[in-house]
């Protein structure tokens, strides 16, 4: 299969073309400017490869959680492409995409929310597939989900910014941590691929972010509203 995948949910941009499974990516820390170099590495990384959007199967993006705007790019973006060439899409949780490019089988994530708090979700790989131990939520780091067992990875940057609150809250489960992993787009071409192989994508106008700090969601989706309305009286 030939899948595109995007990824814009954190300070880094990354793009990902999985053609068969060989994955090329383009990996770049860009800051706030993600819509200013997303389709230029969209273009860079198909002409690299000699391959034409619309001979792709499908295109995947980071769902979020992650920076509201950032997943709200990657999204948007997605739509665009994937309404241009009559592909369908598919949403990978970014939190699952940490864990699939860990090297591990037993993931606790967690990613920098800001304002003290994290992005948190847990997975297990049992035959082969990743299994959802702990819901993607949005919470305190001394107050992450209780998880059982032993043998847990951390990844994400809230292992940087909250280490000693997630040392103490996992105390004796953890084997190591990758504090400097982000979400990429090469795990999300990985992960899509199986799943538009098993018929999971959907049409593009389907296409949605996952915001988990529902307060700033909603706070920002009224303001929106409100422009909107004003624009229409």
């Amino acid at each position: 299969m030939k899948i595109l995948a995007l990824e814009t949910s954190t300070e880094y941009c990354s793009v990902a073309l999985n053609l068969d499974g060989i994955v090329s990516e383009q990996f770049e820390l860009v800051g706030q400017k993600h819509s200013e170099c997303l389709i230029d590495m969209v273009a860079s990384v198909l002409r690299a490869a000699n391959v034409k959007l619309a001979e792709l199967d499908g295109i995947a993006y980071g769902m979020g959680p992650g920076s509201f705007t950032g997943v709200r790019i990657a999204c948007g973006a997605t739509q665009g492409l994937a309404l241009g060439a009559n592909l369908p899409v598919l949403g990978v949780v970014t939190l699952l995409a940490l864990a699939h490019a860990s090297g591990h089988s037993k993931v606790i994530t967690a990613l920098d929310a800001r304002m003290g708090e994290i992005y948190h979700a847990a997975y297990e790989l049992r035959n082969g597939e990743w299994h959802t131990v702990s819901e993607p939520c949005f919470c305190k780091a001394a107050q992450a989900p209780v998880l059982a067992g032993q043998n847990w990875f951390g990844s994400g940057s809230g292992f940087a910014a909250y280490a000693d609150e997630l040392a103490q809250r996992y105390a004796g489960q953890l084997v190591g941590t990758d504090s400097a992993a982000v979400p990429r787009a090469a795990a999300i071409a990985e992960l899509a691929a199986q799943a538009f192989a098993q018929g999971k994508g959907v049409d593009a106008a389907l296409a949605q972010p996952l915001y988990v700090r529902d307060k700033v969601a909603l706070k920002t989706l009224e303001r929106e509203a409100i422009a909107q309305a004003k624009l229409d009286a």
